[in-house]
């Protein structure tokens, strides 16, 4: 049975999404000779994009924190950025999107992204700022379905938590479509949960109920 993300890891998963990497104020630096076979790599857009993403937030802070219309715009842009949707809601879909029609899946993975930033973006908010990243590797997945960006989360007096990345080229860059936080995949979480309703209902109604707020994108637990 696919284990259930904690809440904290599904908040930690979505920032890292949206960030594509883990929050971090302070990066660990590659070494020179790994930052020079990561140049224009997945890995390298990982950390760019975090580091750019971190610096307007903590700009903008006190505006985020006042006005939060704002954060919910900048998430939203970031997140459509970064993250391939589509393709992520045919994997969370699973089996009930075999032979669905792409017009189905883009308004499911549109609810799906939606609820989800409306419940768990302002969170960006709330992270220890002093959190530090490292790149670890990046490998190729099976099949040619793109890469694996493997880093960790540092924080000081605990143990690094492993976030992993899975990225493809989509409409002519890398972006993430899962994300797996101490191993446990975003996509995994989602497909287990929306199973019994996808069982019962079209593609199209569950996509409404996440939409007007009968059912959310939540992981369980504690």
């Amino acid at each position: 049975m696919t284990r259930i993300l904690p809440r904290k890891a599904l908040v930690l998963a979505l920032s890292a999404t949206l960030l594509a990497a883990a929050p971090a104020l302070s990066f660990a630096q590659a070494q020179p000779a790994a930052a020079a076979a990561t140049q224009g790599s997945p890995s390298q857009l990982v950390l760019d994009n975090t580091q750019r993403v971190l610096k307007t937030i903590e700009a903008r802070r006190a505006e985020f924190t006042r006005d939060r219309a704002a954060l919910q715009r900048f998430v939203t842009t970031e997140f459509n950025t970064m993250f391939d949707r589509d393709y992520a809601a045919r994997q969370v879909l699973g089996r009930h999107g075999r032979g669905a029609s792409d017009a189905d899946v883009k308004v499911f993975g549109d609810a799906l992204a939606d609820n989800l930033m409306r419940r768990y973006g302002s969170s960006l908010l709330d992270f220890n700022t002093q959190l530090r990243v490292r790149i670890k590797s990046e490998t190729p997945l099976p099949r040619g379905l793109g890469v694996k960006v493997s880093s960790e989360m540092l924080r000081s007096g605990g143990e690094p938590i492993p976030v992993d990345y899975l990225m493809r080229q989509a409409g002519g860059g890398w972006k993430v479509f899962d994300v797996m936080v101490e191993g446990v995949s975003f996509v995994q979480t989602f497909r287990q949960q929306f199973d019994a309703e996808l069982q019962r209902k079209s593609i199209a109604q569950v996509a409404a109920e996440l939409r007007n707020g009968q059912l959310s994108a939540n992981a369980g637990g504690n």
